[in-house]
C-alpha cells in the first residue's frame, strides 16, 4: 500500500507553464504572452517548450509595486 504524497511539505514548481504563470498572475493568456513579447517576464527554452521560472513572476511584481510607489 502507498501513501499519498505529503503536499504541505511539497515545494513549487519552479518553472511554469505560460497559462499557469497568467494564473498566477490573474491575467489572461494572451496578456501574458504581450508581457513575455514586450520583455517584462522573463522566460527559458526547455527543449522545444517555453517555461516561465517562478522567480520572473515574482521579479515582475516588485518592479510593479516599486513602479507605482515612486510615483
Amino acid at each position: 500500500m502507498t501513501t499519498p504524497p505529503d503536499t504541505t511539505t511539497a515545494k513549487p514548481r519552479e518553472l511554469l507553464k505560460v497559462e499557469a504563470a497568467a494564473k498566477r498572475l490573474s491575467v489572461g493568456r494572451t496578456t501574458m504572452f504581450n508581457l513575455i513579447k514586450a520583455g517584462h517576464i522573463e522566460t527559458v527554452q526547455v527543449g522545444r517548450l517555453r517555461r516561465v521560472p517562478d522567480t520572473a513572476i515574482t521579479d515582475y511584481i516588485a518592479k510593479l509595486t516599486a513602479a507605482q510607489h515612486a510615483a
